[in-house]
Protein backbone atom coordinates (compact mmCIF):
# COMPACT_ATOMS: atom_id res chain seq x y z
CA UNK A 1 0.00 0.00 0.00
CA UNK A 2 1.01 3.32 -0.50
CA UNK A 3 1.68 6.16 2.08
CA UNK A 4 -1.19 6.72 3.74
CA UNK A 5 -2.57 10.25 2.68
CA UNK A 6 -6.09 11.41 4.47
CA UNK A 7 -7.30 15.03 4.26
CA UNK A 8 -10.17 17.51 6.26
CA UNK A 9 -12.05 19.52 3.55
CA UNK A 10 -14.11 22.25 5.50
CA UNK A 11 -16.30 24.92 3.49
CA UNK A 12 -15.22 28.36 5.77
CA UNK A 13 -19.12 28.75 5.47
CA UNK A 14 -19.35 28.70 9.37
CA UNK A 15 -17.09 27.71 12.40
CA UNK A 16 -15.73 24.26 13.23
CA UNK A 17 -18.59 22.14 14.97
CA UNK A 18 -18.47 18.66 16.65
CA UNK A 19 -19.35 16.40 13.91
CA UNK A 20 -16.55 18.44 11.67
CA UNK A 21 -13.88 17.97 14.45
CA UNK A 22 -14.53 14.43 14.78
CA UNK A 23 -14.33 14.05 11.11
CA UNK A 24 -10.41 16.26 11.14
CA UNK A 25 -9.47 13.79 14.59
CA UNK A 26 -10.24 10.67 12.76
CA UNK A 27 -8.12 11.61 9.50
CA UNK A 28 -5.65 12.76 11.61
CA UNK A 29 -5.63 9.96 13.92
CA UNK A 30 -5.47 7.34 10.78
CA UNK A 31 -2.85 9.06 8.89
CA UNK A 32 -0.74 9.32 12.09
CA UNK A 33 -1.44 5.27 13.01
CA UNK A 34 -0.32 4.04 9.62
CA UNK A 35 2.54 6.79 9.61
CA UNK A 36 1.41 8.69 6.94
CA UNK A 37 0.23 12.44 6.21
CA UNK A 38 -2.92 14.63 6.68
CA UNK A 39 -3.74 18.10 4.99
CA UNK A 40 -6.05 20.74 4.94
CA UNK A 41 -7.87 22.03 2.31
CA UNK A 42 -10.72 24.64 2.17
CA UNK A 43 -13.38 23.90 -0.19
CA UNK A 44 -14.16 27.45 -0.83
CA UNK A 45 -15.70 27.64 -4.34
CA UNK A 46 -19.42 29.27 -2.44
CA UNK A 47 -18.36 32.62 -2.88
CA UNK A 48 -20.88 34.11 -1.57
CA UNK A 49 -21.46 32.29 2.22
CA UNK A 50 -17.01 31.79 2.24
CA UNK A 51 -14.86 33.80 4.74
CA UNK A 52 -11.82 34.57 5.60
CA UNK A 53 -12.98 34.51 9.41
CA UNK A 54 -14.20 30.76 8.74
CA UNK A 55 -11.10 29.79 7.55
CA UNK A 56 -9.01 31.63 10.38
CA UNK A 57 -11.82 30.54 13.25
CA UNK A 58 -11.13 26.65 11.77
CA UNK A 59 -7.69 26.88 11.88
CA UNK A 60 -7.68 28.05 15.37
CA UNK A 61 -9.93 25.27 16.26
CA UNK A 62 -7.90 22.53 14.59
CA UNK A 63 -4.44 24.04 16.25
CA UNK A 64 -6.36 24.58 20.04
CA UNK A 65 -7.58 20.33 19.45
CA UNK A 66 -3.51 20.08 17.99
CA UNK A 67 -4.15 18.33 14.77
CA UNK A 68 -1.80 19.66 13.28
CA UNK A 69 -2.08 19.31 9.27
CA UNK A 70 1.06 18.57 7.28
CA UNK A 71 0.08 20.09 4.10
CA UNK A 72 -1.96 22.56 2.84
CA UNK A 73 -3.64 25.04 3.37
CA UNK A 74 -4.93 24.75 -0.16
CA UNK A 75 -8.10 26.65 -1.29
CA UNK A 76 -10.10 25.52 -4.66
CA UNK A 77 -10.82 29.01 -5.64
CA UNK A 78 -6.91 29.27 -6.30
CA UNK A 79 -7.25 25.87 -7.95
CA UNK A 80 -9.87 26.77 -10.86
CA UNK A 81 -7.19 26.57 -14.12
CA UNK A 82 -6.57 22.80 -12.78
CA UNK A 83 -10.51 22.58 -12.69
CA UNK A 84 -10.68 23.86 -16.24
CA UNK A 85 -7.60 21.51 -17.51
CA UNK A 86 -10.06 17.97 -16.67
CA UNK A 87 -13.13 19.51 -17.12
CA UNK A 88 -11.81 20.26 -21.01
CA UNK A 89 -9.93 16.32 -21.18
CA UNK A 90 -13.74 14.86 -20.05
CA UNK A 91 -15.49 16.71 -22.60
CA UNK A 92 -12.80 16.44 -25.16
CA UNK A 93 -13.41 12.62 -24.97
CA UNK A 94 -16.99 12.32 -24.94
CA UNK A 95 -17.14 11.55 -21.27
CA UNK A 96 -18.97 15.15 -20.25
CA UNK A 97 -20.71 17.25 -22.56
CA UNK A 98 -22.76 20.84 -22.03
CA UNK A 99 -25.92 21.73 -21.31
CA UNK A 100 -28.02 24.58 -22.28
CA UNK A 101 -31.19 23.81 -20.37
CA UNK A 102 -31.99 26.70 -18.17
CA UNK A 103 -33.19 26.38 -14.81
CA UNK A 104 -37.11 27.08 -15.53
CA UNK A 105 -36.63 24.62 -18.02
CA UNK A 106 -35.08 21.96 -15.22
CA UNK A 107 -37.84 23.02 -12.52
CA UNK A 108 -40.53 21.97 -14.97
CA UNK A 109 -38.64 18.74 -15.56
CA UNK A 110 -38.04 18.25 -11.77
CA UNK A 111 -42.06 18.94 -10.67
CA UNK A 112 -43.04 16.79 -13.74
CA UNK A 113 -40.58 13.94 -12.77
CA UNK A 114 -41.93 13.97 -9.05
CA UNK A 115 -45.77 14.20 -10.52
CA UNK A 116 -45.45 11.37 -12.60
CA UNK A 117 -43.56 8.88 -9.43
CA UNK A 118 -40.10 9.34 -11.09
CA UNK A 119 -36.72 10.11 -9.62
CA UNK A 120 -36.51 14.24 -10.54
CA UNK A 121 -33.03 13.49 -12.42
CA UNK A 122 -32.13 15.39 -15.16
CA UNK A 123 -33.52 13.59 -18.25
CA UNK A 124 -30.32 13.86 -20.81
CA UNK A 125 -32.21 16.59 -23.27
CA UNK A 126 -28.80 17.05 -24.06
CA UNK A 127 -26.41 14.26 -24.01
CA UNK A 128 -26.29 14.13 -27.57
CA UNK A 129 -26.62 17.15 -29.01
CA UNK A 130 -23.12 17.85 -29.40
CA UNK A 131 -23.12 21.33 -28.05
CA UNK A 132 -19.47 23.31 -26.91
CA UNK A 133 -18.94 25.68 -24.53
CA UNK A 134 -21.54 28.46 -24.50
CA UNK A 135 -23.25 31.58 -22.26
CA UNK A 136 -25.36 29.76 -19.57
CA UNK A 137 -24.10 26.34 -20.67
CA UNK A 138 -23.26 23.61 -17.42
CA UNK A 139 -21.20 21.00 -18.24
CA UNK A 140 -22.48 17.57 -16.95
CA UNK A 141 -21.24 14.54 -16.42
CA UNK A 142 -22.29 11.67 -18.87
CA UNK A 143 -22.76 8.93 -15.97
CA UNK A 144 -23.11 5.40 -17.40
CA UNK A 145 -26.63 4.47 -17.86
CA UNK A 146 -26.16 0.70 -17.22
CA UNK A 147 -24.55 -1.17 -14.66
CA UNK A 148 -23.45 -1.43 -10.69
CA UNK A 149 -21.03 1.07 -8.48
CA UNK A 150 -20.36 -0.51 -5.59
CA UNK A 151 -18.51 1.56 -3.08
CA UNK A 152 -16.13 -1.02 -0.96
CA UNK A 153 -16.62 0.95 2.26
CA UNK A 154 -14.61 0.81 4.84
CA UNK A 155 -16.69 0.77 7.78
CA UNK A 156 -20.26 -0.26 6.44
CA UNK A 157 -18.45 -3.18 3.76
CA UNK A 158 -20.25 -2.80 -0.15
CA UNK A 159 -22.74 -0.63 -0.63
CA UNK A 160 -24.47 -1.31 -4.33
CA UNK A 161 -25.58 1.73 -6.29
CA UNK A 162 -27.75 1.19 -9.68
CA UNK A 163 -26.14 3.46 -12.38
CA UNK A 164 -29.80 4.23 -13.59
CA UNK A 165 -30.99 6.10 -10.59
CA UNK A 166 -27.47 8.43 -10.69
CA UNK A 167 -27.78 11.47 -12.28
CA UNK A 168 -25.69 13.14 -15.09
CA UNK A 169 -24.65 15.49 -12.70
CA UNK A 170 -23.04 19.21 -13.32
CA UNK A 171 -19.26 19.41 -13.12
CA UNK A 172 -19.33 23.36 -13.98
CA UNK A 173 -21.48 25.54 -13.71
CA UNK A 174 -22.33 28.80 -16.43
CA UNK A 175 -19.72 30.84 -14.20
CA UNK A 176 -16.42 28.47 -14.97
CA UNK A 177 -16.81 27.09 -10.86
CA UNK A 178 -16.24 23.33 -10.58
CA UNK A 179 -19.09 22.18 -8.25
CA UNK A 180 -18.53 20.26 -5.45
CA UNK A 181 -18.47 17.05 -6.99
CA UNK A 182 -16.10 17.92 -9.35
CA UNK A 183 -13.64 19.74 -7.39
CA UNK A 184 -13.81 17.08 -4.71
CA UNK A 185 -12.22 13.98 -6.98
CA UNK A 186 -10.01 16.68 -8.95
CA UNK A 187 -8.78 17.54 -5.62
CA UNK A 188 -8.13 14.13 -3.93
CA UNK A 189 -6.45 12.57 -7.38
CA UNK A 190 -4.12 15.59 -7.74
CA UNK A 191 -2.78 15.56 -4.31
CA UNK A 192 -2.88 11.74 -3.94
CA UNK A 193 -5.44 11.21 -0.90
CA UNK A 194 -5.57 7.46 -0.12
CA UNK A 195 -8.30 7.13 2.15
CA UNK A 196 -11.51 9.54 2.42
CA UNK A 197 -12.70 9.11 5.59
CA UNK A 198 -16.12 11.71 5.85
CA UNK A 199 -19.72 11.50 7.68
CA UNK A 200 -21.90 9.11 5.99
CA UNK A 201 -24.77 11.89 4.52
CA UNK A 202 -21.55 11.90 1.60
CA UNK A 203 -22.21 8.34 1.03
CA UNK A 204 -24.65 8.93 -2.01
CA UNK A 205 -22.11 10.97 -3.28
CA UNK A 206 -19.40 8.52 -3.49
CA UNK A 207 -20.93 6.16 -6.29
CA UNK A 208 -20.58 9.43 -8.78
CA UNK A 209 -16.80 10.22 -7.41
CA UNK A 210 -15.49 6.81 -8.47
CA UNK A 211 -17.57 7.27 -11.99
CA UNK A 212 -15.68 10.38 -12.32
CA UNK A 213 -12.03 8.68 -11.55
CA UNK A 214 -12.29 5.93 -13.09
CA UNK A 215 -13.67 8.27 -15.95
CA UNK A 216 -10.37 9.81 -15.47
CA UNK A 217 -8.71 6.49 -16.07
CA UNK A 218 -7.54 6.69 -11.75
CA UNK A 219 -7.96 4.81 -9.02
CA UNK A 220 -10.20 5.89 -6.39
CA UNK A 221 -9.17 6.54 -2.91
CA UNK A 222 -10.78 3.88 -0.59
CA UNK A 223 -13.82 5.33 1.79
CA UNK A 224 -15.24 5.17 5.07
CA UNK A 225 -18.53 6.96 5.94
CA UNK A 226 -18.90 7.62 9.63
CA UNK A 227 -22.20 7.45 11.10
CA UNK A 228 -23.39 10.93 12.23
CA UNK A 229 -23.77 12.23 15.87
CA UNK A 230 -27.12 12.75 17.30
CA UNK A 231 -28.51 15.12 20.07
CA UNK A 232 -29.47 13.26 23.43
CA UNK A 233 -33.06 12.47 22.18
CA UNK A 234 -32.09 10.65 18.81
CA UNK A 235 -32.32 13.44 16.34
CA UNK A 236 -29.67 15.37 14.53
CA UNK A 237 -27.80 17.18 16.46
CA UNK A 238 -28.21 20.99 16.59
CA UNK A 239 -27.26 23.86 19.11
CA UNK A 240 -30.59 23.58 20.45
CA UNK A 241 -28.52 19.86 22.61
CA UNK A 242 -26.26 22.41 23.72
CA UNK A 243 -23.71 21.67 20.90
CA UNK A 244 -21.32 24.83 20.69
CA UNK A 245 -18.50 25.47 18.02
CA UNK A 246 -15.41 24.09 19.11
CA UNK A 247 -13.58 27.43 19.89
CA UNK A 248 -16.91 28.26 22.00
CA UNK A 249 -16.04 25.13 24.18
CA UNK A 250 -12.45 26.41 24.18
CA UNK A 251 -13.54 30.05 25.62
CA UNK A 252 -16.18 27.93 27.98
CA UNK A 253 -12.94 26.44 29.39
CA UNK A 254 -12.86 22.88 28.19
CA UNK A 255 -9.34 21.55 27.98
CA UNK A 256 -8.37 20.33 24.18
CA UNK A 257 -7.82 16.55 25.72
CA UNK A 258 -10.55 16.15 26.95
CA UNK A 259 -12.67 17.44 24.04
CA UNK A 260 -10.17 15.70 21.72
CA UNK A 261 -10.96 12.11 23.66
CA UNK A 262 -14.87 13.19 23.65
CA UNK A 263 -14.38 13.39 20.37
CA UNK A 264 -12.70 9.63 19.84
CA UNK A 265 -15.07 7.79 21.88
CA UNK A 266 -17.62 9.02 19.33
CA UNK A 267 -18.15 6.26 17.74
CA UNK A 268 -14.83 4.43 18.35
CA UNK A 269 -14.17 2.10 20.86
CA UNK A 270 -11.05 0.38 21.94
CA UNK A 271 -12.91 -2.35 24.86
CA UNK A 272 -13.77 -0.97 27.94
CA UNK A 273 -11.22 1.89 27.54
CA UNK A 274 -12.79 5.50 28.54
CA UNK A 275 -9.30 7.69 28.70
CA UNK A 276 -6.89 7.98 25.89
CA UNK A 277 -3.40 9.93 25.84
CA UNK A 278 -2.89 11.40 22.41
CA UNK A 279 -0.49 8.64 21.58
CA UNK A 280 -2.60 6.15 22.72
CA UNK A 281 -5.28 7.08 20.39
CA UNK A 282 -2.77 7.34 17.72
CA UNK A 283 -1.17 3.86 18.01
CA UNK A 284 -4.74 1.92 18.89
CA UNK A 285 -7.41 3.96 16.16
CA UNK A 286 -8.21 1.84 13.51
CA UNK A 287 -11.56 2.05 11.29
CA UNK A 288 -12.55 -1.58 12.35
CA UNK A 289 -13.47 -0.17 15.59
CA UNK A 290 -15.30 2.43 14.01
CA UNK A 291 -19.25 1.64 15.10
CA UNK A 292 -21.49 1.49 12.25
CA UNK A 293 -24.52 2.68 14.48
CA UNK A 294 -24.69 7.06 15.22
CA UNK A 295 -23.01 8.13 18.47
CA UNK A 296 -24.95 10.34 20.85
CA UNK A 297 -23.67 14.00 22.16
CA UNK A 298 -23.91 13.71 26.09
CA UNK A 299 -22.74 17.10 27.27
CA UNK A 300 -22.94 15.89 31.05
CA UNK A 301 -19.78 13.38 29.92
CA UNK A 302 -18.16 15.72 28.17
CA UNK A 303 -18.22 17.98 31.41
CA UNK A 304 -17.39 14.71 33.53
CA UNK A 305 -14.31 13.62 30.86
CA UNK A 306 -13.28 17.92 31.53
CA UNK A 307 -13.25 17.71 34.88
CA UNK A 308 -11.20 14.42 35.17
CA UNK A 309 -8.34 15.99 32.95
CA UNK A 310 -8.53 18.82 34.88
CA UNK A 311 -8.08 17.20 37.97
CA UNK A 312 -5.05 15.66 36.05
CA UNK A 313 -3.79 18.58 35.00
CA UNK A 314 -0.20 20.11 36.27
CA UNK A 315 -0.66 22.84 38.85
CA UNK A 316 1.38 25.19 37.41
CA UNK A 317 0.24 24.52 34.01
CA UNK A 318 -3.78 25.09 34.85
CA UNK A 319 -2.51 28.75 36.81
CA UNK A 320 -1.49 29.50 33.15
CA UNK A 321 -4.70 28.41 31.64
CA UNK A 322 -6.94 30.14 34.46
CA UNK A 323 -5.66 33.26 33.72
CA UNK A 324 -7.77 34.67 31.03
CA UNK A 325 -11.02 33.49 32.90
CA UNK A 326 -9.92 34.98 36.07
CA UNK A 327 -9.49 38.48 33.53
CA UNK A 328 -13.14 38.00 32.61
CA UNK A 329 -14.23 38.36 35.74
CA UNK A 330 -11.95 41.56 36.78
CA UNK A 331 -9.11 39.63 38.30
CA UNK A 332 -6.07 40.89 37.16
CA UNK A 333 -3.02 38.41 38.53
CA UNK A 334 0.44 39.60 38.28
CA UNK A 335 2.83 36.41 39.16
CA UNK A 336 0.85 33.51 38.62
CA UNK A 337 3.86 31.32 39.61
CA UNK A 338 3.15 32.87 43.26
CA UNK A 339 3.05 30.78 46.13
CA UNK A 340 -0.72 31.86 47.33
CA UNK A 341 -2.01 31.36 43.36
CA UNK A 342 -0.58 28.00 42.88
CA UNK A 343 -2.61 27.11 46.32
CA UNK A 344 -5.42 29.08 45.35
CA UNK A 345 -5.78 26.70 42.12
CA UNK A 346 -4.99 23.14 43.58
CA UNK A 347 -7.69 24.22 46.04
CA UNK A 348 -10.29 24.26 43.09
CA UNK A 349 -8.60 22.06 40.99
CA UNK A 350 -10.56 19.16 42.56
CA UNK A 351 -14.21 20.46 42.35
CA UNK A 352 -13.73 22.41 39.19
CA UNK A 353 -16.00 20.78 35.63
CA UNK A 354 -13.99 23.65 32.99
CA UNK A 355 -11.53 27.05 33.72
CA UNK A 356 -14.36 28.93 33.78
CA UNK A 357 -15.80 27.44 36.97
CA UNK A 358 -12.42 27.08 37.85
CA UNK A 359 -12.29 30.64 37.51
CA UNK A 360 -15.62 31.51 39.25
CA UNK A 361 -14.83 29.51 42.80
CA UNK A 362 -11.04 31.35 43.00
CA UNK A 363 -12.22 34.68 42.48
CA UNK A 364 -12.92 35.20 46.36
CA UNK A 365 -9.33 34.77 47.20
CA UNK A 366 -8.15 37.81 45.00
CA UNK A 367 -11.09 40.71 45.41
CA UNK A 368 -10.75 43.19 48.03
CA UNK A 369 -14.54 42.34 49.09
CA UNK A 370 -16.55 40.00 48.85
CA UNK A 371 -20.14 40.20 48.39
CA UNK A 372 -23.10 37.95 50.12
CA UNK A 373 -25.06 36.01 48.15
CA UNK A 374 -28.35 36.65 49.27
CA UNK A 375 -29.71 33.60 50.33
CA UNK A 376 -26.31 32.70 52.16
CA UNK A 377 -25.68 35.94 54.31
CA UNK A 378 -30.12 35.42 55.17
CA UNK A 379 -29.36 31.71 56.92
CA UNK A 380 -26.26 31.66 58.31
CA UNK A 381 -25.07 35.88 58.88
CA UNK A 382 -27.72 36.01 61.63
CA UNK A 383 -27.62 37.79 65.38
CA UNK A 384 -27.49 34.48 67.04
CA UNK A 385 -24.14 33.95 65.63
CA UNK A 386 -22.74 36.90 66.61
CA UNK A 387 -21.08 36.37 70.00
CA UNK A 388 -19.52 33.22 68.28
CA UNK A 389 -18.29 35.02 65.63
CA UNK A 390 -16.73 37.78 67.73
CA UNK A 391 -15.31 35.18 70.02
CA UNK A 392 -13.54 33.57 66.61
CA UNK A 393 -12.64 36.66 65.45
CA UNK A 394 -10.52 37.50 68.77
CA UNK A 395 -9.18 34.14 69.05
CA UNK A 396 -7.68 34.47 65.52
CA UNK A 397 -5.89 37.71 65.97
CA UNK A 398 -4.29 36.20 69.02
CA UNK A 399 -3.57 33.28 67.34
CA UNK A 400 0.73 32.85 67.03
CA UNK A 401 0.91 30.48 63.69
CA UNK A 402 -2.25 30.58 60.95
CA UNK A 403 -2.14 27.10 59.70
CA UNK A 404 -4.73 24.34 58.54
CA UNK A 405 -4.34 21.60 61.64
CA UNK A 406 -4.35 25.22 64.32
CA UNK A 407 -7.67 26.57 62.94
CA UNK A 408 -9.54 23.64 62.76
CA UNK A 409 -8.41 23.21 66.18
CA UNK A 410 -9.70 26.15 67.37
CA UNK A 411 -13.01 26.05 65.84
CA UNK A 412 -13.47 22.66 67.09
CA UNK A 413 -13.04 23.77 70.66
CA UNK A 414 -15.58 26.65 69.87
CA UNK A 415 -18.08 24.69 68.54
CA UNK A 416 -18.00 22.33 71.32
CA UNK A 417 -17.47 24.92 73.87
CA UNK A 418 -20.81 26.46 72.89
CA UNK A 419 -22.71 22.58 72.11
CA UNK A 420 -22.82 23.64 68.46
CA UNK A 421 -21.88 20.93 65.47
CA UNK A 422 -19.10 22.39 63.75
CA UNK A 423 -20.44 22.91 60.71
CA UNK A 424 -22.90 25.39 62.34
CA UNK A 425 -19.69 27.35 63.25
CA UNK A 426 -17.82 26.78 60.37
CA UNK A 427 -20.52 27.64 57.27
CA UNK A 428 -21.11 31.26 58.88
CA UNK A 429 -17.65 31.87 58.60
CA UNK A 430 -17.27 30.20 54.89
CA UNK A 431 -19.74 32.87 54.07
CA UNK A 432 -17.84 35.56 55.35
CA UNK A 433 -14.64 34.88 53.56
CA UNK A 434 -16.08 33.64 50.50
CA UNK A 435 -19.74 34.88 50.34
CA UNK A 436 -20.84 31.70 49.25
CA UNK A 437 -22.19 28.43 51.29
CA UNK A 438 -20.00 25.89 48.77
CA UNK A 439 -15.77 26.57 48.42
CA UNK A 440 -12.70 24.73 49.27
CA UNK A 441 -12.53 23.35 52.59
CA UNK A 442 -12.52 26.31 55.22
CA UNK A 443 -9.30 25.79 56.89
CA UNK A 444 -7.58 25.22 53.10
CA UNK A 445 -9.08 28.95 52.32
CA UNK A 446 -8.21 30.23 55.12
CA UNK A 447 -4.86 29.31 55.02
CA UNK A 448 -4.23 30.35 51.66
CA UNK A 449 -6.13 34.09 52.43
CA UNK A 450 -3.81 34.67 55.15
CA UNK A 451 -4.64 35.86 58.70
CA UNK A 452 -4.63 39.38 57.34
CA UNK A 453 -7.79 39.40 54.79
CA UNK A 454 -9.67 36.55 57.26
CA UNK A 455 -9.70 38.92 59.89
CA UNK A 456 -10.47 41.85 57.66
CA UNK A 457 -13.68 39.92 56.21
CA UNK A 458 -14.78 38.41 59.59
CA UNK A 459 -14.93 42.10 60.62
CA UNK A 460 -17.12 43.22 58.04
CA UNK A 461 -19.49 40.51 58.32
CA UNK A 462 -19.95 41.40 62.06
CA UNK A 463 -20.57 44.24 61.01
CA UNK A 464 -23.29 43.28 58.69
CA UNK A 465 -24.85 41.13 61.13
CA UNK A 466 -25.17 43.97 63.11
CA UNK A 467 -26.36 46.49 61.01
CA UNK A 468 -29.00 43.50 59.78
CA UNK A 469 -30.45 44.01 63.58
Amino acid sequence: MSAVKTRFPPSPTGHLHLGGARTALFNWLFARHHGGSFLLRFEDTDRERSKQEYVDSIKEALEWLELYWDEGPYFQTQRLDIYAEYARKLFEEGKAYYCECSPEVLEQKRKKAIAEGRKPKYDGTCREKGLGPGPGRVLRFKCPQVGTTVVEDLIRGPVAFDNQELDDFVLVRPDGIPTYQFAVVIDDLTMGITHVIRGDDHLSNTPKQILLFEALGATPPEYAHVPMILGPDGSRLSKRHGALSILAYRDEGYLPQAMRNYLVRLGWSYGDQEIFTLEEMIEKFDLSRVSKSPARFDPDKLLALNAHYIRQEDTERLAEMVLPFLAELGVKIENPHEEKFLKAVESVKPRARTLKEMAEMMKFYFVPEVEYEEKAAKKFLKAEILPVMEEILVALENMPTFEEKALEELFRGLAEKHQLKLKHVAQPVRVALTGRTVSPGLFEIMDILGKETVIKRLKKAIQYIKEQG
